[in-house]
């Protein structure tokens, strides 16, 4: 074979390689590798990265559960008992002196709705999904329906409320069991809707037409932000993970596919569609972005989805090579552009799992 021969067979080798999609036994082999790196780095009191953050050990013990292990391992019971010591008296689940109470006891009842197949933990639940409703952005906080923080979830009873709190605080109450015509649920919508860039019946806000591209911002409380910055005519940006937040809070709260929110919030997914980047974003929040992209997809059904210029994507493929292209030898996953704590490996680890879960 001469030269000439041997690079075409090499490029041909490497593009048939290319084209290979990840085994299921390699999604199995990154959440055994992942599940291997967080047996070592739980404290002993069950708690991972620190005993004041019960958010993270709240999805760390989710993941564990979405990645095949039982409610009586030992790792996952652990954390199991740290997350219900950890309930106060208000029925809240979270750090003593937390200024994250909403955001903590969310994720926690996630976890143990994940466990709770026989129901062992419904009273911890119950006074959980109480004590959520009472922190929830209403008339209890001596705000008109037409303010633009009406509805939504903050970070605790005095931060204003914003599109990932919320986003927790509908997908708890989702598997809490409350319905989504339950005034809650729907009082979130009215939230969810008003974060949208969409001029609208529901979103009457100043800023809701100054972009009008269907994705969603970070907060329409006080003006509206959003984290990707603002337009030269005073609009807020979309940006990629919390357009998925928003589509799929708007799904759990009963909005049919129909429904022009959803159709433009689709559309806008559809003009973004990439896992190179959290869209408006860059590598800012990026696990967190791949986390909620695979619950929304989830959400949305199907293993295909069409991008904008009509090509199909496999994005649980898709979605699983790029995890497997970015995970450490330790098993473990952490984001160089540590904002919002994804510097932190336990954290960033267990929004993997999390994603890997939907992809299977």
């Amino acid at each position: 074979m001469n030269m000439n021969s041997l690079r075409s067979a090499c490029l041909l080798v490497g593009i048939l390689l290319a084209a290979v999609p990840v085994a299921a036994q390699s999604v199995d082999e990154m959440q055994q590798k992942a599940v291997q790196f967080l047996e070592v780095t739980q404290a002993a009191d069950g708690s991972w990265t620190s005993p004041d953050a019960v958010g993270i050990t709240g999805l760390v013990t989710t993941s564990l559960l979405m990645s095949g292990k039982s409610t009586e391992d030992p790792l996952v019971k652990k954390g199991l008992d740290f997350i219900v010591a950890s309930q106060q008296p208000t029925g809240g689940i979270h750090a003593a002196a937390s200024r994250h109470q909403n955001y903590e006891t969310c994720i926690s009842i996630l976890a143990l709705t994940e466990a709770n197949q026989d129901g062992r933990f419904d009273a911890v639940i119950k006074k959980g999904e109480l004590f959520l409703r009472g922190l929830q952005w209403d008339e209890g906080e001596g705000i008109e329906t037409t303010d633009g923080a009406y509805g939504g979830g903050g970070y605790d009873s005095k931060q204003r409320p914003d599109m990932s709190n919320t986003q927790f605080l509908v997908e708890a109450l989702k598997k809490a069991g409350v319905a989504e015509d339950d005034p809650a649920i729907q009082k979130a919508l009215v939230f969810v809707s008003r974060a949208q860039n969409l001029e609208s019946q529901h979103n009457k806000l100043p800023f809701a037409g100054k972009v009008n591209d269907g994705g969603f911002i970070y907060t329409p409380a006080k003006g509206g932000e959003s984290k990707a910055g603002e337009t030269e005519n005073g609009g807020h940006k979309s940006y990629g993970s919390i357009t998925y937040a928003g589509l799929k809070s708007m799904i759990y709260a009963g909005v049919g596919k129909d429904d022009p929110r959803v159709t433009a919030a689709t559309a806008w997914i559809r003009k973004h569609y990439t896992l190179e980047e959290n869209p408006n974003m860059g590598q800012q929040g990026l696990y967190y972005y791949f986390h909620t992209f695979a619950k929304t997809m989830s959400v949305i059904g199907g293993d295909e989805f069409d991008d904008a210029t009509g090509i199909k994507h496999n994005w649980k493929q898709e979605l699983t090579e790029k995890l497997a292209s970015l995970q450490q030898p330790n098993g473990s996953w952490t984001n160089p552009a540590d904002r919002w704590y994804e510097g932190d490996p336990n954290l960033v680890t267990a929004y993997c799992l999390i994603a890997l879960h939907h992809c299977k």
